[in-house]
């Protein structure tokens, strides 16, 4: 498997996903019913700097060799953060059932999950990637 193409997807992901909790944290708190509070603002706010940070790590990572034992640590951090991330999106849709909008995001995370576990465990070949 050719890696570039999947750190470019997470990439974009993560990037879009931290744009809108830096510059919008009180309109994300809005959309799901949370009163504008001022420290989950900064919470959000500092959630979109992970995922700014990640997406950039992502996107620089992207003409490396990743799994087995290039890059390691770049495929171990993006498979614990979407494995946590989707379990923690499941987690809180069971009990909200009513907020259907985490779907999509679920998916996105169970996607990126398995995609990286197979890049760390080494199940997926691994490509020269120029």
């Amino acid at each position: 498997m050719n890696t570039k193409y999947l750190m470019m997807a997470s990439s974009i992901f993560l990037g879009l996903a931290g744009v809108v909790c830096s510059f919008a944290p009180e309109n994300v708190l809005k959309y799901f019913s949370f009163e504008n509070n001022a420290l989950l603002a900064m919470i959000i706010h500092l959630l979109g700097a992970l995922y700014i940070a990640f997406a950039f790590l992502n996107w620089t990572a992207k003409a490396n060799l990743i799994g087995g034992i290039y890059s390691k640590p770049v495929s171990l951090g993006n498979t614990l953060h979407f494995v946590v991330g989707g379990l923690a999106i499941a987690k809180y849709f069971l009990k909200h059932t009513d907020a259907s909008i985490l779907i999509i995001p679920f998916i996105l995370y169970a996607i990126f999950a398995v995609l990286f576990a197979l890049v760390l465990f080494g199940r997926l070949a691994l490509k020269k990637q120029f």
